[in-house]
């Protein structure tokens, strides 16, 4: 039997998992999976790592029920995992405050500080502490892992990090803190290997899922990103709206008559591509195969949206050498890179359409001036090296 690790990554709207076998220094795939739509219309997928499909499953009736579905996973682990024995959990968790900057292993100490930080992430930290405590009650004596969303991005300087208001909110942990860093932190991991030049630079990495996000890498670290106090700033995304002016906020409390409930509502889950589109989808998949002119336009504005911040993060990085695409967005929407690219033409960004259609790992020109990459994120291969380093 072999030891391995599971790695758990619950998200808004999925609960991604994975089984590493641990052989020498690096832990190897055994098999992926996910549960999408949690909200809506839950299905399980998982894969083994050649890629052959070994279960595709829905639960209509445990829509929203994530602790139900939780189990439901962990059930169909333990029946196909009988080769592997589970030595440690590792988990990502989306906000690690100030203070929290690696990996860390979980103590009751440190669930208390956990539960203490869900302010900062009222609708993500409790899910993510949710699997670590029902897996506390179930095996007490399995190590546990968190790697924090959040740490990565500890690099960025003050002037990145600071908000424009007084100093004792700043104090208190209103600041911006940044997000998606285990896939940065892979992405930059991969720069290492596959484009060692790009990693003495100024490269912007867009992870584009339902959550999106741009990240500024300055010889590999991060030191500005679009994502700030919360998982809701910077871009437009499947169901939140990005950058938004306050005074929208105080419009929609005062004038009409919102409760923070409903706000809250219409911020995380009826806004971005959906809200944008009519309601038609959330999914990109969906919108670009659309003939309707509010799917356009979601896209559209999708596109605009990271164009614009990227522009930003131009700015902070005094130039631009390399522009990576990764997460699900990014990795397969060609159309999606396609419009992007092609706003940002006065950077020197050329794309080979013939390789950007075929979803290559390298799809811009010799000419062009900024090195376009696709590359693969794996969160969950991030985290079972932290764990396996941790423990």
């Amino acid at each position: 039997m072999t030891d391995a690790i599971l790695t758990l990554n619950a998200g808004s709207s999925s609960l991604k998992f994975a089984l590493f076998a641990i052989e020498g220094a690096s832990p190897l795939l055994a098999l992926r999976g996910e549960i999408e739509e949690i909200d809506t219309a839950p299905r399980l997928t998982a894969k083994d790592a050649t890629g052959s499909a070994l279960v595709d499953q829905s639960w209509p009736e445990s829509a929203g029920d994530f602790q139900s579905l939780f189990a439901k996973v962990i059930g169909w682990i333990e029946d196909h995992a009988d080769n592997y024995r589970v030595v440690a959990v590792g988990h990502r968790v989306v906000h690690g405050g100030p203070d929290h900057v690696g990996p860390e292993r979980v103590t009751p100490d440190l669930l208390t500080v956990l539960d203490s930080l869900t302010p900062l992430a009222p609708l993500h930290e409790p899910q993510n502490i949710a699997p670590i405590r029902a897996i506390a009650k179930l095996r007490p004596d399995l190590p546990q892992v968190v790697c924090f969303d959040t740490a990565f991005h500890h690099t960025m300087p003050v002037v990145a990090r600071r908000l424009g208001l007084p100093r004792e909110y700043e104090a208190a942990g209103v600041r911006r803190y940044g997000f998606h860093g285990l896939s940065y932190e892979y992405i930059s991991r991969r720069l290492s290997e596959t484009a060692p030049d790009l990693t003495r630079g100024r490269v912007i990495v867009a992870h584009l899922g339902n959550g999106a996000s741009l990240c500024a890498l300055h010889k590999n670290e991060s030191i500005d990103t679009t994502m700030g106090f919360s998982a809701l700033d910077g871009l437009m995304m499947g169901t939140r709206p990005g950058n938004l002016d306050p005074g929208v906020i105080l419009h929609l409390l005062q004038q009409r008559g919102m409760a923070v409930a409903e706000l809250e509502d219409l911020l995380y889950r009826r806004s971005g591509l959906r809200g944008v589109s009519g309601g038609i989808a959330s999914d990109m998949r969906a919108l670009l195969a659309s003939t309707d002119i509010h799917a356009a336009e979601a896209v559209e504005l999708f596109c605009y949206r990271i164009a614009r911040e990227a522009g930003a993060l131009v700015s902070s990085l005094g130039g631009l050498d390399g522009l990576i695409f990764t997460a699900g967005i990014g990795e397969h929407a060609p159309r999606v890179r396609e419009l992007v690219c092609r706003r940002l033409a006065w950077l020197g960004v050329e794309l080979d359409r013939d390789a950007n259609a075929r979803n290559a790992e390298k799809i811009c020109t010799t000419a062009s001036r900024v090195e376009v990459r696709v590359i693969a994120t794996d969160e969950e291969a991030m985290i079972a090296r932290h764990t396996l380093e941790t423990i």
